[in-house]
């Protein structure tokens, strides 16, 4: 999340041969079940060696993008074989421009484990955590905040949550909340509203307070009320967008 909102980028050369062919399949530049080019031009194309491509090929597979076949070559394979749950996968979404149904699955997926995990917190979280959780909260609230280092806090504490809830599985749907959350932050940031930046913190606090004081059902309901502030905000940036992302 940070390398999209600063622009950050540090890769190596089998970093850039995946990321370049993997957002040309995800933007239709590839289309589905067409032939890529051959590693002969590939290779020359990225300037890589043979031993290169082949590995970051190997990556592309394993995201579900693409299938080797003998004797015809390496296919982009049907969207229902790709990763959707894959960090770069996501992130090659947004580049190429998401439209309000994509960003609408993804909250879903998150009112499917965000709440729940938050109850899971009030369960099982540690108080240092739970101190950890309301430092993150707060921070929130510094009106000194641009819309890149309030999307970085914003994922930071939600990430907090998932560790906190004490299940090892909540953390693998991290990459799903945080391609979410660089949605809303692409289309929508609070910051030109320090009010809005104010309410996002305290909807935060109180989730915290919920975990504080273990209750379940509290800590569930406060934290769906942060996704679905969010989906709101995505939506009425859609509508005077004009449905563009």
């Amino acid at each position: 999340m940070e390398t999209v909102i600063t622009g950050a980028n540090a890769r190596t050369s089998h970093a850039q041969v995946v990321e370049e062919l993997g957002k040309a399949i995800v933007s239709g530049q590839f289309p589905v079940g067409s032939i890529l080019p051959g590693d002969s031009e590939l290779a020359l194309r990225f300037k890589v060696s043979r031993t290169v491509l082949r590995e970051a090929m190997k990556t592309l597979a394993a995201k579900g993008l693409i299938v080797p076949r003998a004797r015809i070559g390496t296919r982009v394979t049907d969207k229902s074989q790709w990763n959707l749950f894959d960090n770069d996968i996501l992130t090659w979404h947004f580049n190429g421009g998401v439209g309000e149904e994509f960003l609408y699955h993804l909250s879903e997926i998150r009112l499917a484990f965000e709440p729940h995990a938050a109850a899971l917190a009030a369960r099982n979280a540690s108080e240092t955590e739970i101190s950890n959780m309301m430092r993150l909260a707060v921070a929130m609230g510094d009106e000194s905040h641009s819309a890149e280092t309030l999307a970085v806090a914003d994922l930071k504490f939600h990430i907090a949550v998932l560790e906190a809830s004490g299940n090892p599985f909540m953390r693998t749907v991290g990459g799903l909340i945080e391609a979410a959350l660089v949605g809303v932050f692409k289309l929508s940031s609070p910051v030109e509203d320090k009010s809005g930046i104010g309410e996002i913190s305290r909807n935060h606090i109180r989730i915290v307070e919920q975990i504080s004081r273990r209750d379940e059902h509290g800590a569930r309901g406060a934290m769906e009320l942060v996704i679905r502030v969010g989906r709101e905000r995505v939506r009425e940036a859609f509508r005077e967008n004009d449905g563009k992302a």
